[in-house]
C-alpha cells in the first residue's frame, strides 16, 4: 500500500501543465497560463450551473448531489448531521482508462 511517505510519483502542478502546455502549442508560458486558467473557469461556472463538461478522449465531469446524512466526529465519537450537498465528479474516457490499465 502507497503512503505519503511512500507514494512513488510526482504530483503535476499548474506549473508543469503550463510548461507541457506552451512547450507542445509552441505558444508563452504566458499565454499557455491564460489557455489553462480559461479551461478551469468554463468548468467551474458549468458545475456552478449543474451542468456537466465532457472533454472527448478526456473524461467528463459532473455535479452529483450529496443528501444530507449522519456521521460521527472522529474525536469525540458524537453523532453529527452532515448536511447535503454538492460535488463535482469526474469520470474518464475509455482511452484514459486504457492508459491507467497500462492496455
Amino acid at each position: 500500500m502507497l503512503t505519503a511517505k511512500t507514494k512513488s510519483w510526482k504530483t503535476m502542478t499548474n506549473n508543469d501543465l503550463i510548461e507541457r502546455i506552451s512547450a507542445a502549442a509552441d505558444i508563452s508560458k504566458k499565454d499557455a497560463k491564460t489557455a489553462l486558467e480559461a479551461v478551469f473557469a468554463a468548468i467551474r461556472e458549468a458545475a456552478a450551473k449543474g451542468e456537466e463538461t465532457s472533454i472527448t478522449g478526456f473524461g467528463k465531469f459532473v455535479v452529483r448531489s450529496r443528501p444530507e446524512r449522519t456521521g460521527r466526529n472522529p474525536q469525540t465519537g458524537e453523532e453529527i448531521t452532515i448536511p447535503a450537498g454538492r460535488k463535482l465528479a469526474y469520470t474518464p474516457s475509455k482511452g484514459v482508462k486504457e492508459a491507467l490499465s497500462g492496455a
